[in-house]
């Protein structure tokens, strides 16, 4: 189609042409010129030709005369491109000296002068000096005043300073007329302020915006919602956090834990225990049993049962496994949570399976091993590892391979292992 397009065009161009032609040679015009005793007569298609030529000849003529002085803007051009592009590299190298440098120089070309700027007041914050940054980022705002505000709420935030980089923002989140990044160092800097209403405000524009990956955004989200939940004051405030929020920020499993945690510390056991229980017949958490296990001492007969039942379907889950243990100390069934809590720890070593195995032993009356298993405990928190281990104790040698799935094929029957 494009050719014919084409052709066509062609066809109109030439009988225009030929029209025109036959036109202007039927009277082809007269043009009459004195000048000081100079005197020329011609066409007026000869005329209209003639000062073509000499408009070219004059252009040609400015262009030659131009050609010293443009090679010398070429060539500054071109260095402060390569400026930008060397400086550039540096920053993402590291070599934020280096990069500081190059993108100043950069800067000189008008056409680059703000975003060199930018950059180069990026890489002066990263060295740790935030006077020079904030110099820079004074002369780029005359030219880019929305990134020049976002990067100097950045380099607030670094400094320590994030109340003020929340009142540089402030006034366009309350207009709504923030960028992507300005959210975003809204939300961090409320986060590092304690202003958990900005904070909140901040995630449905980001969430928006997609200027975020899913995961990179999930994180923020659950990092403000659980300081939100971690700084409620009492158990009203706390319910009335719950219900605002969307369902699926309730339904992300930490955030369940932490409000579940939150509610139970305020004496709202149940509702902790309804949300955990809500939680995990949507979605099995390893995290979310754990805490269903450790909260509450209400049921627990009903609740080992149903625990133990869990356990046919998630038999090398180790927070079902301290869950279990857990409960079974509370039951003083000093044996089966011995079982359950060495198998946890064959699975995931943890300090919550450490302390209730001391406290297995110490209600078997074994205070020493009770005192080797709560100094793992300490070990384990503290970041270190557990040196000494109970499988080496007497009175038997406990079972700590953890326990495979059986798997079968399509026809139900058992896959013989290699």
């Amino acid at each position: 189609m494009k050719a014919w397009r084409w052709i066509l065009l062609l066809v109109i161009v030439a009988a225009l042409a030929a029209f025109g032609w036959h036109w202007v040679a039927e009277d082809p015009g007269y043009v009459l010129l004195r000048l000081r005793g100079w005197r020329v007569e011609t066409t007026v298609v000869a005329a209209v030709v003639i000062l073509l030529l000499a408009w070219a000849l004059l252009v040609a003529l400015w262009r030659l005369a131009r050609w010293p002085f443009g090679a010398m803007t070429r060539r500054h051009r071109r260095r402060s491109q390569q400026s930008l592009g060397d400086g550039l590299v540096a920053l993402m190298e590291g070599r934020h000296g280096d990069a500081e440098r190059e993108l100043r120089r950069a800067a000189r070309l008008s056409a680059l002068h703000g975003p060199a700027l930018l950059a180069a007041a990026e890489a002066s914050s990263l060295r740790g000096e935030s006077a020079r940054a904030l110099e820079a980022l004074d002369e780029a705002g005359q030219v880019a005043p929305r990134a020049a505000r976002v990067l100097r709420a950045r380099v607030l935030r670094r400094d320590g300073r994030p109340a003020e980089a929340l009142a540089l923002l402030g006034p366009e989140a309350e207009r709504g007329e923030l960028s992507a990044g300005g959210w975003y160092e809204l939300a961090r800097a409320a986060l590092a302020s304690g202003d958990l209403r900005h904070a909140r405000a901040a995630l449905e524009p980001l969430q928006r915006s997609g200027a975020l990956g899913a995961r990179q955004y999930a994180a923020l989200e659950t990092q403000v919602l659980l300081a939100a939940i971690a700084t409620a004051p009492d158990a009203a405030a706390l319910n009335g956090l719950w219900s605002q929020l969307p369902k699926p920020q309730r339904r992300v499993p930490a955030v369940i834990d932490a409000y579940a945690r939150r509610a139970a510390g305020f004496g709202m056991t149940l509702p902790a225990m309804d949300e955990l229980d809500s939680a995990l017949r949507r979605e099995w958490s390893s995290t979310l049993v754990e805490t269903w296990g450790a909260l509450g001492d209400q049921d627990l007969d009903a609740r080992l049962r149903r625990a133990e039942g869990w356990l046919d379907a998630h038999p090398n889950d180790a927070g079902l496994l301290l869950a279990l243990g857990r409960l079974c100390v509370r039951l003083k069934l000093w044996g089966k949570a011995r079982q359950y809590l060495e198998r946890s720890l064959a699975l995931v070593p943890s300090a919550g399976a450490w302390e209730m195995l001391g406290e297995a032993w110490m209600g078997q009356g074994d205070a020493a091993l009770a005192q080797r298993s709560y100094r793992n405990a300490l070990a384990l928190a503290r970041g270190e590892i557990a040196r000494e281990h109970v499988a080496s104790t007497p009175g038997g040698t406990p079972d700590t391979h953890a326990v495979a799935v059986e798997e079968r094929d399509e026809h139900g029957m058992p896959r013989l292992r290699k």
